[in-house]
């Protein structure tokens, strides 16, 4: 099957550079699938066809995969030999991906051969690539960059208020034994005047150093924070631009291939081909379609940033969250049913109607709100969609309940749980969900920025937000939030 729809592709698209491809994803179908020796033979094929059109990319990635297959047979020194050649080739074109990849599995291979040398090497240079790759530390040095931005100010407004106290009552000081003077002294008027000269003198000068110290502090004040500011811009925009270089990156190759087609059109329509000129016409629009999505995938990406930088400026005000949570949950259920007609999905609601008014920002709890509830729907579709469940009886279903509990201390707290039985999340991944750009979604179905936006928000109001999850049993997110 997989056999023949790479001839339909290939008859689609007669390019060296989409026949290297499809053999290589043939070959990883049959490493997959247990078929070595079938596997190896599209590889190679796929090499070979590199050579001629000079894709450095596509070869590293077919090397890899050699050495992958090799290693699933024992055959060390042959998977060390073409692991090397896709490091190699990794670095020649910065492709990371394939750099760190092939890094990993030589230092494994080499620590297996006890050559422990090389094994360090390559193990440090997975674990720098993977640093380069993903950048978290780098979002958290920008977040407490913030956070001690925010404290210097801070300090600096209080060693002001400190300083002005301290002029002030300084010259109450000074002044007040001025008068005391003048008053035990009336006799000694002269002496008494020069006294009061040389004080004021004292006092012009402690004024005039004072303000060039506040002068200079503030301009050191100025500077650091647009220094800070400047960094915190940098690493910013380095982020942003790594997050949307993929979605661009498809519009870019989809380009290309339209190009190839609109040239393959116009000899089309010379020789009066009509039928095949309508067939090249299908394959544009389709294209265009999925250059379409990349390019919203990527405003997505812009969009979700520029709300995740904003801080609100919002009101805390008495809510009610019943009514919010329940006006969120069939925002999204319909929006959803609005995208696809054939999502459908059961919620229940448990409210606790003793829970009254709570003062929150209602606009970013609801935002938090339907994040989750989107996420909820989204794995029980998925779920639902699951080749393993057909046939078998599933009934997608999403529980909400609102409840007001008590902590040991005897706080009040109010308590927001969205559970649903869809597929649960990967717990390798749980420790990485909270993270910017970080999604267990496929490309173009999130941003990634959801559950981050949400974390923040429930932070600044004080509360907290977990998870509980079994994969392929479902999650459970609950929010509690502090009741005055």
């Amino acid at each position: 099957y997989f056999q023949q729809k790479a001839h339909d592709l290939l008859r689609f698209f007669p390019t060296k550079q989409v026949a290297s491809l499809v053999w290589t994803r043939l070959g990883g179908i049959y490493l997959r699938s247990g078929y070595l020796d079938k596997a190896l033979q599209y590889f190679k094929e796929s090499i070979r066809i590199t050579f001629f059109n000079n894709d450095i990319l596509n070869r590293g990635r077919t090397q890899y995969l050699i050495a992958e297959l090799f290693d699933t047979e024992n055959k060390q020194d042959s998977s060390i030999k073409y692991a090397l050649l896709a490091f190699a080739g990794g670095e020649k074109i910065s492709q990371k991906t394939i750099v760190f990849n092939a890094s990993s599995l030589l230092a494994r291979l080499y620590k297996a051969k006890n050559i422990v040398d090389s094994a360090y090497h390559y193990q440090q240079v997975a674990m720098d690539t993977k640093e380069l790759m993903y950048g978290q530390e780098k979002f958290k040095q920008l977040q407490l960059l913030t956070f001690s931005q925010q404290l210097h100010e801070q300090q600096l407004r209080e060693k002001q208020v400190q300083l002005q106290r301290i002029i002030l009552i300084s010259a109450l000081a000074v002044f007040l034994i001025i008068a005391i003077v003048l008053w035990r002294n009336i006799r000694f008027q002269k002496r008494t005047n020069q006294m009061l000269n040389s004080k004021n003198e004292q006092i012009e000068i402690q004024r005039n150093t004072l303000e060039k110290t506040l002068v200079a502090l503030k301009g050191t004040q100025a500077q650091l924070i647009q220094s800070e500011k400047m960094a915190s811009l940098g690493e910013l925009t380095a982020g942003i631009a790594h997050e949307i270089q993929n979605p661009l990156n498809f519009v870019n190759n989809f380009s290309e291939v339209n190009k190839e087609l609109v040239d393959e059109l116009q000899d089309e329509l010379k020789l009066g081909n009509t039928e095949e000129a309508f067939s090249i016409c299908k394959e544009i629009k389709e294209n265009e379609q999925k250059i379409n999505q990349h390019g919203k995938r990527a405003d997505a990406i812009v969009k979700g940033m520029l709300q995740h930088s904003t801080a609100s400026t919002g009101i805390k005000e008495p809510t009610n969250i019943n009514a919010l949570a329940d006006e969120y949950l069939r925002l999204s259920y319909h929006g959803l049913r609005a995208k696809d007609k054939d999502f459908n999905a059961n919620f229940t609601t448990d409210f606790d109607e003793s829970i009254g008014n709570v003062e929150v920002v209602a606009a970013d709890i609801g935002r938090v709100l339907l994040n989750l509830y989107n996420n909820a729907f989204y794995s029980v579709n998925e779920k639902k969609k699951a080749p393993a469940l057909k046939g078998e009886k599933y009934e997608p279903i999403v529980w909400i309940t609102t409840k007001r509990i008590s902590t040991p201390s005897g706080a009040g707290r109010l308590e927001i749980s969205i559970k649903d039985n869809g597929t649960g999340i990967p717990q390798k991944a749980l420790d990485k969900i909270y993270q910017p750009f970080f999604t267990t979604k496929p490309t173009g179905q999130g941003t990634g920025l959801g559950l981050s936006l949400s974390y923040d928000i429930i932070k600044v109001h004080g509360g907290e937000l977990r998870v509980e999850t079994k994969e392929g049993e479902g999650a459970e997110f609950t929010i509690q939030l502090p009741v005055v």
